[in-house]
């Protein structure tokens, strides 16, 4: 229902302020197309090819459905940004580039600050680029 608002709204959706996106993935188990909506933030140096999402999940235990589809299925990621839907290739980011991005992330939208406290895991920042 959400992407389909997306969609009607023509992709000027935001969350706090934070722009939307919708990301489709190819299930790694199932094979079938899904969809997401999903906040993004400039890239830097920001280029309009390259958009950065957060794996979060709310700082729950484990990734999102969608970061093990991508990861399965690298080939196989599109995203719907305003009106436009792009091609593009995920680049899990590592080391202080994460570091770096992810302190970004969390300065342009600060609800991101509390999730790295409330799990032990390592909350991937995932580059996209527009193929």
């Amino acid at each position: 229902m959400f992407v389909g608002i997306f969609r009607l709204s023509g992709g000027r959706m935001k969350q706090g302020g934070v722009p939307l996106l919708v990301l489709t993935t190819v299930g790694a188990k199932s094979g079938q197309a899904r969809s997401v909506p999903l906040t993004w933030f400039a890239d830097k140096p920001a280029a309009p090819d390259r958009r950065l999402v957060v794996a979060s999940l709310g700082g729950a235990a484990n990734h999102p459905a969608w970061f093990y589809n991508l990861a399965r299925n690298p080939d196989k990621v599109w995203i719907e940004v305003g009106n436009q839907k792009l091609k593009v290739r995920p680049e899990t980011l590592s080391g202080a580039e994460r570091d770096e991005a992810y302190r970004r992330v969390v300065a342009a939208y600060p609800g991101y600050g509390p999730y790295e406290r409330k799990t032990d895991r390592l909350i991937p920042v995932i580059r996209l680029i527009a193929e």
